[in-house]
């Protein structure tokens, strides 16, 4: 037994069993049929008995399912900043946070693209409930994050966590991937959340905390959709927020939301990346002496690659410019996308409801928002 067995992906060795127990489920017929439309179930049942490593499973099926979704659903995927990166080489990729599912898929078919070394990936355990999800999640190669533990636990949890993330940058040479906060981002404002850091900090075995950092090789990636599929699913819990109350997730609400990021219509995506923090950490050594300023620092500096590359779309202009009731962007959008915009938020939200509206228009302006006060702080 390894101490990791309760969080890791799947072995190559075990890949084959896992696949095998799942090809007769309704979710896998449902999965293939998709990707596969018109090919008799025989055909992709055999290929899949013919497969024995994530690799194999990520690249011929979840990646081909990847390009149908982009296909049915988006105006097409483009990237920035890959071709900076070394072939052979693990990175941790710290991003942005909006959909459960695509982020980390289209991170990874990415970097299939370009040649790189493809990631695990962290998923929180409320999300693979089910058992074909959980199978699903580990074919993925994705590591399980321990969602609401008592204090202790959580700790032990996220010392777990940390060493394994270490050990897969640091011994397997596999690229990881991990949000910069805990969920994902319901009012368009990415911050890292410092919990995230000081998690990763305690895979360190380094007598300076910046020495760990310099080494497992952090990557800012900024992930921008022009139209969010699950922006209207986002507002209950905004609206309860607003409110000052406790938002209680419904029954199967993230399985809903799951499927929705995936088959719901996201128009425009790019990715970038930024450059791999080297300099950076100099500089907060030089600053800060004290560890908690420290990681302050360098979530600060993750914030700022990450707004960085943020790409805007219409469709933030065009929500700034309602919220505000201004047309300080109206030169960044047509009439077309103002009127189709306008026209999703009448279908989303109820327009008797200010806070809802608000809520709606401001997770779309939020990212054009930051971006001025970034602009003018620098």
């Amino acid at each position: 037994m390894s101490k990791f067995d309760a969080i890791r992906p799947f072995y190559d060795a075990e890949v084959n069993d896992a696949i095998c127990s799942s090809l007769n489920h309704p979710m896998m017929k449902a999965l293939m049929n998709f990707t596969f439309p018109g090919v008799d179930d025989d055909i992709w049942k055999e290929q899949l008995r013919r497969t024995y490593s994530i690799r194999d499973f990520q690249i011929n099926f979840i990646y081909r399912a990847l390009m149908k979704v982009l296909e049915k659903t988006s105006d097409g995927l483009t990237t920035s900043g890959f071709e900076k990166l070394e072939k052979n080489t693990a990175y941790l990729f710290i991003s942005n946070h909006r959909d459960i599912i695509l982020d980390t898929s289209l991170i990874n078919a990415s970097l299939f693209d370009h040649g790189l070394v493809m990631t695990a990936s962290a998923i929180g355990d409320n999300l693979v409930q089910r058992n074909f999800l959980h199978t699903l999640s580990k074919l993925n190669r994705n590591f399980l994050v321990q969602r609401n533990l008592p204090p202790r636990e959580l700790l032990m949890s996220s010392k777990l966590m940390s060493e394994y993330i270490c050990r897969l940058l640091r011994r397997e040479n596999r690229s990881v991937w991990i949000a910069q906060r805990e969920g994902r981002t319901k009012d368009g404002n990415d911050e890292t959340q410092q919990g995230v850091l000081k998690m990763l900090a305690m895979g360190s075995d380094a007598e300076n905390l910046m020495d760990y950092f310099r080494k497992i090789k952090i990557v800012p990636v900024s992930i921008s959709y022009e139209y969010d599929p699950t922006d209207a699913l986002k507002m209950p819990r905004l609206l309860a927020e607003a409110k000052q109350e406790i938002y209680k997730k419904e029954k199967n609400e993230d399985f809903i939301t799951l499927m929705s990021g995936i088959m719901g219509q996201k128009k425009r995506i790019h990715i970038h990346v930024g450059d791999v923090l080297k300099n950076e950490f100099d500089a907060i050594e030089t600053q800060h002496d004290n560890t908690n300023k420290q990681i302050q620092a360098l979530a600060q500096i993750i914030d700022d690659a990450v707004l960085t590359g943020y790409k805007l779309w219409p469709t933030n202009y065009i929500a700034y410019d309602l919220l505000h009731g201004t047309q300080k962007f109206a030169d960044k959008y047509t009439e077309s996308e103002k009127s189709i915009f306008e026209r999703r938020l009448e279908m989303r939200i109820d327009e008797n409801n200010p806070v809802a509206v608000q809520g709606f228009l401001a997770m779309y302006a939020n990212p054009v928002v930051n971006k001025m006060k970034y602009a003018d702080a620098n």
